[in-house]
């Protein structure tokens, strides 16, 4: 078949290869000063084990011209070229999320990145096995990495599709949906409080809108418990430094924990340690939840917070603060007395 003029062409190599088919383009003419003539420069889109690969490669080459120089650039290799660059400009907590969510793209990771397409992306988050949240830090990773792909001219812009990857319908079909606790849970958990000391953590959790994080890596040093407060000193996101104020209805919760050894964390195993997520999570928060017959996860008792901030009328600017969300003021540190008073009147109207 005899391609148009400047489309390229392909072709077999001799010898036993693994992929033997060749596709090219002109990418200029030389003269040769002795004979006159002029001869073509090629590039090479790539190398297939097929001459159907091949044609389909430069046909998509002709509808999408890409960097050949850089066209052999592995997924892999994007990765880590602009995570060399992005890593050093964030936090470790967002390094941490995006090492995590590049593992779901082993499939892909091997792949030129110039041939791995939008049903390719796709069937990462479809295949995943995981939630909306950990799909959401995917997406994000593979819009940063095709940002970059784009600027350093490996695909044109036109290949940038991350955008229509859908994670909302992919990951894991048994996944817990994040909801808050309706009212009848929160009145159900405060019934049966007193039968085992680790539904407090729940009600405490409820009525800070801590993320389960910051509550177990709570120190003692960082509570004020006269004044009702503490300090969330190191947080997921530069908004989560913040002080947060303690409800009056969760006072005597905070004062059993804080009295009830020595440990220096204000949550502590029954051996007095500091918890880690998996086993508050595995032995302590999983039975309790299931024996009265609900399905939530500790970041339900953030969005519940939230809500009930929400129902009772408390301004948008002050849910923000309590929570840690980002917004206008939020990265602020260092609270006012009057702003701290603020605070703890909007809690106890939950």
């Amino acid at each position: 078949m005899k391609m148009p003029n400047g489309y390229g062409s392909v072709y077999k190599l001799s010898g036993n290869r693994r992929k033997p088919w060749a596709a090219r383009v002109t990418d200029g003419w030389v003269n040769n000063p002795k004979t006159k003539k002029s001869k073509q420069v090629y590039k090479f889109v790539g190398f297939y084990e097929t001459r159907k690969e091949a044609l389909k490669a430069l046909a998509d080459y002709n509808t999408n011209p890409f960097n050949i120089d850089t066209a052999n650039i592995t997924f892999q290799e994007v990765y880590e070229r602009w995570s060399s660059e992005h890593f050093p400009t964030v936090s470790d907590s967002n390094v941490k999320g995006y090492k995590a969510a590049f593992l779901l793209c082993a499939p892909i990771a091997g792949r030129r990145f110039v041939d791995v397409k939008l049903d390719d992306l796709q069937a990462v988050a479809d295949n995943s096995g995981k939630n909306y949240p950990t799909l959401r830090k995917y997406k994000v990773l593979v819009g940063l990495m095709y940002k970059y792909a784009v600027i350093h001219e490996i695909i044109p812009k036109e290949r940038n599709v991350v955008e229509y990857i859908n994670i909302k319908k992919a990951g894991n079909p048994n996944a817990y949906n994040r909801e808050p606790f309706n009212k009848e849970e929160v009145a159900r958990i405060w019934e049966v409080k007193d039968s085992n000391i680790y539904y407090t953590v729940v009600l405490m959790l409820i009525y800070t809108g801590c993320r389960i994080s910051e509550l177990l890596d709570l120190r003692k040093k960082d509570i004020n418990l006269p004044e009702r407060w503490f300090k969330v000193i190191a947080a997921k996101t530069e908004a989560g430094i913040r002080t947060v104020p303690i409800a009056e209805k969760v006072v005597p919760f905070f004062e059993y924990w804080y009295n009830l050894n020595g440990c220096e964390h204000l949550l502590s195993t029954p051996e007095g340690k500091h918890f880690v997520y998996r086993n508050y999570y595995d032995s302590y928060w999983t039975p309790i939840i299931e024996v009265l017959g609900m399905k939530h996860r500790p970041h339900d008792t953030r969005h519940t917070c939230i809500s009930l901030l929400a129902s009772a009328g408390v301004d948008e600017r002050i849910v923000k603060k309590i929570v840690g969300h980002k917004g206008q003021g939020v990265t602020q540190v260092v609270y006012t007395h009057f702003e701290i008073v603020e605070l703890i009147d909007a809690i106890n109207k939950i």
